[in-house]
């Protein structure tokens, strides 16, 4: 993740924030260690937004995973590429956390990194499983 390459899914701070945050939250599933180790084991440091992100998928992964469980009717969580379900589970964070966020954002990022970091059939499969989500959890108030 060099700082000087730009984005796809946009060079603003928040997008590259929600970029390293799935980086870190894959790596961390991906070495059986918790993300606070990941994340505190860092060289460049995280900012605030990065840390805000890691933690709070940290703490609600089970939730999270369980709404993924719900939503996904052609792939099981444990059969989904790892950077979908550590996609899926920053967004949905976002959507229950950050109200401040509109769906369109969230949504969009979390398509955009998907087609950039998995399959090809990955941002689809993303677009939909959050757009199901997204109308349930922001028509509930969540």
């Amino acid at each position: 993740m060099s700082s000087t390459r730009k984005s796809k899914a946009g060079d603003d701070l928040r997008s590259n924030a929600r970029e390293r945050a799935v980086h870190l939250l894959y790596e961390a599933e991906s070495r059986d260690l918790p993300v606070a180790t990941i994340v505190s084991a860092q060289i460049l440091g995280v900012d605030d937004l990065v840390s805000l992100l890691t933690a709070g998928v940290s703490s609600r992964r089970s939730e999270l995973d369980e709404i993924i469980t719900e939503h996904s009717h052609t792939w099981t969580i444990h059969r989904m590429p790892a950077i979908d379900r550590n996609i899926l589970r920053l967004a949905i964070y976002e959507l229950m956390d950050r109200p401040d966020v509109p769906v369109a954002v969230i949504i969009n990022e979390a398509v955009e990194l998907a087609k950039r970091f998995s399959t090809e059939e990955s941002g689809r499969y993303v677009n939909g499983v959050l757009s199901a989500i997204a109308k349930k959890m922001r028509a509930k108030g969540v």
